[in-house]
């Protein structure tokens, strides 16, 4: 209630105080601590800025985030707001103050409350005395107060009043010193650490709710004494006493006089778990202590720790640091554990061997090995005996191709072991097997190998085991077995996802037999990768897939099977199971023209991994497809070539069987003259003119009414005489167009020709051009008017690119009787008539059966005939 006055004075004092005397927003008491469960008041005054706007009554206060009630608020003025919080039993909570103000709350102050209980009377003190060092006294507290405690550690003599109750305060009389801690330990210094006998102790504890002063516990400081441990000087054997050690060492200097010690020595093998302890009493006067430690192993090495107590204190010193050492040594009783690994030969003839062996098996050891004596020599030459010292359990020997007998012993200081003896058999010795079976399994716990042997006289075993990609010869393990068939050893011996190679050796003396060897995983994983499919060259509806083995070393199993996936292109996946030992496999009955995805799967006891996907497409067509559509192709062009060059070979034989040489009769005219029939300059201008303008076939010959017999004489004759008058005349050409017709130079009429005589129109090349040629021949005249003709000869130029005249001159013989095809008698489209101007009149008038000449341009006469140029090759070739 006092203090609530006060703040309520603080409060009005502050409404007349100066504006700079006074912070803008304040809340008191700040950072209260009140006992649990009491009542709190707390006040919130607004500042100089927020009077004008705000004022008390806008304040509202919460308990961290909760609202306090408005019935606990109490408006003291303005300015001032207060609140009352009942039964705080909070142990730390936050009180803030806010201003409501349009609708929103702002904070303005807050602070922080914490509740607790007053200290309890400290107990169980205790203390630790080392003389002339430190005096170190702990407490506990009465009860757990949640507020900061302050503690006083009070040292007084015991034998006056100790203290008296004034005015509610504790008063300590003849106090000797004091220390301040806020925890419940607190020490005494040198110098302020005098010993005496007849101290006491009291501790004092307060905090803002009270205070509270144990009873000041007499302790006698030789009671309490903890002095330094003692230091070991030496631990040592003696020489000529086995199973013996020797252990010195000195006292701390700072121990309280005149008082007797004991001592503790705890000593143990490194062999044994087991401890031993020893303890010596020394008197106040002794500074050093020994002992001797009986009844220890020989050659064994120990360690060696001491600690010390005065006869009337309670606390013990701390062990001193260890010491060790060993006792006298022996000379080793067991021969080393000798094994070998024999490399091929080299190209010399020489080999590499490789000796190992493990420590001692005695125990405990004979003591601390300083070497080994490694002596060999061949079988059969013991003379040549070779020795060398190594301190290391491996060496490495280069021999020849002869066996060799090696041994080696292990020496310390007091001796040599027994000499472990092996044979190293020679390059070409042969061993037999005399194992025939091995097998190996896991339980929880072990790694079980047993066998089968074929000589139960065999009694000696060796088991050797590796990792398979370990190519150290060093790094195999190996194991003695005698009158037993199986092996086992703790899992922990093998790693797991590891291939080990596991041989088991047969022994009979110092010799090896052949060993038989399998390989076993203690434990199994999927393996770490797949394989990958190379798909190569896929045909129409196949594909060979080849893989690679995964390397040992992510095998992590042994490989059961593999496992070939394919799927076409929007379809359904399909697979192929095969062996272990298959790297390839033949897919068939694919899709042709199809893509694939192809992967493989590598599988063991533990599960399969999957390797990269690869794609492929099949063919369109195979080889067989290919070769079925060349093979006709191919076979119809060399037949097409071989009918080509046999045409171009054969071209005239086969042009004559199929395209036989027919005259053709649109290329052809004959005109027979009657002999008393005249040519007129009018009609060879009427020819001249004509043939300008007509068809090569218009043209027709004249029909002779006499026999065919007649006509062939007079044809002969009548040619030899014109041609022979002609040599002798001059005469030119009459070109028309393409064609040529003979006439003479003077009047313009044809000379060497009779009157009665016909000529002969022939198309020479028909592709090009077209020469309408009159050939000369005799008029085919009846008998009895041969002798009235008169042929004028004259001589004819003809040019010399143009000699389409020249197989009529060289006809030589006229006897053969002209041949007339029947077709040529309707071949023609015009047949045309010249009849001469000296014929007879009654020649004129003659009936067409006989001489009679058809009107011009008549057509398909009945019982004409008609000669034409080869008619005429004909007749000349015979």
């Amino acid at each position: 209630m006092f203090i609530c006055l006060i703040w309520m004075f603080v409060l009005l004092c502050s409404s007349i105080a100066d504006e700079n005397s006074i912070r803008d927003v304040d809340i008191f008491p700040s950072s209260p601590e009140i006992e649990r469960g009491s009542t709190l008041k707390l006040f919130c005054v607004l500042g100089k800025r927020y009077t004008p706007h705000r004022n008390a009554s806008q304040i509202i206060w919460k308990l961290n985030h909760e609202l306090i009630a408005q019935e606990n608020y109490n408006i003291v003025n303005e300015t001032v707001s207060s609140v009352t919080i009942h039964n705080f039993t909070y142990s730390k909570a936050h009180v803030k103050c806010f201003t409501k103000y349009l609708g929103n709350e702002q904070l303005l102050v807050h602070t922080e409350v914490k509740s607790g209980f007053p200290p309890g009377i400290p107990r169980n003190i205790s203390c630790i005395y080392y003389f002339d060092v430190v005096l170190t006294c702990t407490w506990s507290s009465g009860r757990e107060t949640n507020l900061k405690t302050n503690y006083t550690l009070y040292r007084k003599i015991n034998k006056v009043p100790g203290q008296i109750k004034q005015e509610g305060r504790v008063t300590l009389l003849n106090t000797m010193g004091s220390c301040q801690s806020k925890t419940e330990s607190c020490s005494f210094y040198y110098p302020d650490t005098p010993y005496s006998s007849s101290f006491c102790f009291q501790v004092k504890a307060e905090n803002v709710l009270g205070e509270a002063l144990s009873d000041c516990v007499p302790i006698p400081l030789e009671k309490i004494e903890k002095f330094q441990p003692p230091e070991i000087l030496s631990v040592k054997k003696i020489t000529g006493i086995k199973q013996l050690l020797t252990l010195t060492w000195k006292m701390p200097e700072k121990i309280i006089p005149a008082q007797d010690v004991t001592c503790q020595v705890h000593y143990k093998n490194l062999y044994s778990n087991s401890s031993e302890f020893v303890t010596v009493s020394l008197n106040s006067a002794e500074k050093t202590g020994s002992c001797n430690l009986t009844g220890l192993w020989d050659s064994t090495e120990y360690s060696v720790a001491i600690r010390c107590i005065s006869d009337v204190s309670i606390f013990w010193s701390e062990w001193s640091s260890v010491k060790t050492a060993s006792t006298e040594e022996k000379a080793p009783l067991e021969k080393v554990d000798l094994w070998r690994v024999i490399e091929s030969s080299h190209s010399d003839g020489s080999r590499s061997v490789h000796l190992m062996w493990k420590p001692l098996n005695s125990f405990p050891p004979p003591g601390r090995i300083l070497g080994y004596k490694i002596q060999y020599f061949p079988e059969n030459n013991v003379a040549l005996k070779i020795t060398n010292n190594s301190t290391d359990n491996k060496i490495s020997l280069l021999l020849n191709e002869e066996a060799y007998i090696i041994s080696i012993t292990a020496y310390n200081s007091a001796g040599n072991s027994p000499e472990a003896i092996l044979r190293i058999p020679s390059t070409d010795e042969k061993t037999f097997q005399k194992i025939e079976a091995v097998r190996t399994f896991t339980t929880n716990e072990e790694v079980v190998v047993e066998w089968i042997t074929s000589k139960p006289e065999v009694t000696e075993y060796v088991v050797e085991w590796y990792q398979e990609l370990e190519t150290d010869p060093f790094g195999r393990s190996w194991q003695y077995i005698s009158n037993s068939t199986s092996w086992k050893t703790s899992k922990k011996n093998f790693k797991p996802f590891i291939c080990y190679n596991i041989s088991v050796y047969p022994l009979y003396g110092n010799k090896v037999a052949a060993p038989y060897s399998i390989q076993t995983y203690v434990q199994e994983k999927k393996p770490s990768e797949g394989p990958v499919a190379d798909t190569g060259i896929p045909g129409k509806n196949e594909i060979i897939i080849k893989w690679k083995e995964i390397s040992k070393d992510k095998r992590n199993g042994f490989i059961s099977n593999y496992t070939i996936f394919y799927k076409p292109e929007d379809g359904k996946e399909l697979n192929e199971t095969v062996n272990s030992d298959v790297l390839q496999y033949r897919l068939k009955s694919l899709q042709a023209n199809t893509q694939y995805t192809v992967y493989i799967m590598a599988s063991n006891e533990a599960g399969g991994t999957s390797g990269e996907p690869k794609t492929f497409k099949t063919l369109k067509f195979n080889k067989e497809d290919i070769i079925l559509i060349a093979l006709p192709i191919g076979l119809s062009m060399f037949f097409l070539l071989g009918l080509w060059i046999t045409c171009i070979l054969k071209k005239q034989a086969f042009k004559k069987v199929c395209w036989p040489d027919i005259p053709n009769p649109a290329g052809s005219i004959a005109v027979e003259w009657p002999l008393h029939v005249s040519v007129n300059n009018s009609f060879w201008k009427g020819v001249t003119s004509e043939a300008k303008t007509m068809d090569f076939e218009d043209l027709s010959v004249l029909e002779q009414p006499f026999s065919e017999e007649n006509h062939e004489k007079s044809l002969l004759m009548n040619c030899e005489n014109c041609v022979s008058k002609c040599t002798d005349i001059n005469t030119k050409g009459m070109i028309i167009g393409e064609k040529k017709i003979l006439y003479e130079e003077e009047n313009e009429v044809p000379k060497c020709i009779s009157p009665s005589m016909s000529y002969i129109i022939t198309d020479q090349d028909i592709r090009s051009q077209m020469h309408l040629a009159l050939i000369p021949a005799k008029a085919i005249q009846p008998r009895g008017t041969l002798g009235d003709d008169v042929c004028e000869s004259q001589q004819t130029s003809i040019k010399n690119e143009e000699n389409y005249n020249e197989e009529v001159l060289k006809l030589e013989d006229f006897s053969e009787n002209a041949v007339f095809n029947p077709y040529l008698k309707n071949s023609v489209k015009t047949r045309e008539f010249l009849i001469s101007e000296n014929l007879p009149e009654h020649r004129k008038n003659e009936p067409n059966s006989q001489s009679a000449v058809s009107p011009p341009l008549q057509n398909n006469v009945a019982g004409q005939s008609y000669l034409t140029l080869d008619m005429f090759r004909l007749a000349t070739a015979h």
